[in-house]
């Protein structure tokens, strides 16, 4: 297998008129590890308001990833319904857990979020404008503040490139928060494809809280409506095919999720495993119109974890015989020092 510098990926991708970004959660572990790693959350959040089987739920499957232990939950009471003869409070258990543990992973990845973007530095902030200016569009599976406060943190006098659909609201121009409509994205480039901590579903419209409108900190409006069971659009379900759902039922996502099916050109993934809880997507790159993949790797290539990505995209390769074909090129995810380390 042959490794790119992220460099040299870059310039072999100049060919194509259209270059996306695609961000998994190494994104933000490589900016803030001691946050941002699933075993962290677990560290940090408070089981003391949930029933006591919700945590011993991970001690069972031996792992600290909250979505899978959401799967496993939702996977027990199916399985349990479908024999029959179990008591419905057990159901009932079952699924109030999974549901507990979806709220606090949500207040978890909130209590622990950086708290105000002065905690990154100048350094970071550059380094990062660099790596995603190649890029037309960028699509992100991550729910933090990180890309949100790097697209916003711009020169002075320097105007953001980037687009995510959000306007003031016609009915209400001096509210706190701005909204996102249908009619009024077509010019969005940038996509939190399964949801954020600052995008909010108020039920009549998708809103989304901002520094500008109120100066207080956006970390504390989000800790602030958390504490009225406010929560934000936050897709954690444990299978693709119940993400899928989720998505199909929310116009911001579905709209995220039809412009990502559109796509052509290079494709650049940074920071995913191709993990198949994410399948919903991973497909739409078999189905659909991108002609080359540039996928990141951290460490070595032939570890465990790289194998399983390249053995599913492999699959994609192979998704595309007959038709239109798909390329895929490999590069050192740490030689694009995306936050400048």
């Amino acid at each position: 297998m042959t490794l790119l510098t992220f460099a040299n990926a870059i310039a072999e991708a100049q060919s194509y008129n259209q270059r996306h970004l695609l961000l998994g959660n190494g994104f933000s572990i490589a900016c803030r590890p001691d946050i941002f790693q699933y075993g962290k959350l677990y560290e940090e959040a408070d089981f003391s308001k949930l029933s006591p089987t919700a945590k011993l739920a991970f001690e069972a499957l031996g792992t600290q990833d909250f979505e899978r232990v959401i799967k496993a939950l939702r996977d027990t009471k199916k399985i349990l319904s479908a024999y029959g003869g179990v008591a419905e409070s057990f159901l009932d258990m079952l699924e109030s857990d999974a549901n507990g543990l979806r709220e606090l992973l949500v207040q978890t990845i909130a209590n622990s979020h950086p708290s105000f973007p002065g905690e990154l530095t100048e350094v970071e902030y550059a380094a990062c404008r660099e790596f995603i200016s190649h890029f037309t569009s960028i699509y992100t599976f991550n729910y933090d503040l990180l890309l949100y406060w790097v697209l916003m943190h711009t020169p002075e006098g320097e105007d953001s490139w980037s687009d995510d659909g959000f306007r003031k609201s016609s009915d209400d121009y001096d509210a706190d928060y701005v909204v996102w409509e249908p009619s009024q994205s077509h010019e969005q480039n940038t996509h939190f494809l399964h949801g954020a901590l600052h995008v909010f579903d108020a039920g009549t419209e998708i809103q989304k809280y901002t520094w500008n409108n109120t100066g207080v900190r956006l970390i504390d409006q989000i800790r602030h409506a958390l504490s009225k069971d406010f929560y934000p659009i936050f897709v954690s379900e444990g299978t693709s095919a119940e993400k899928y759902e989720r998505i199909r039922h929310n116009d911001y996502l579905a709209k995220a999720y039809r412009s990502f099916c559109s796509i052509g050109g290079a494709l650049f993934i940074y920071g995913h495993s191709l993990a198949e809880n994410d399948e919903h997507y991973i497909k739409r790159i078999e189905k659909g119109k991108i002609a080359h993949v540039y996928i990141g790797l951290y460490g070595d290539p032939l570890s465990e974890a790289n194998k399983r990505i390249t053995r599913r995209a492999n699959q994609m390769i192979n998704a595309r015989r007959g038709k239109v074909g798909l390329s895929v090129s490999y590069f050192d995810a740490s030689s694009a020092k995306v936050w400048g380390k």
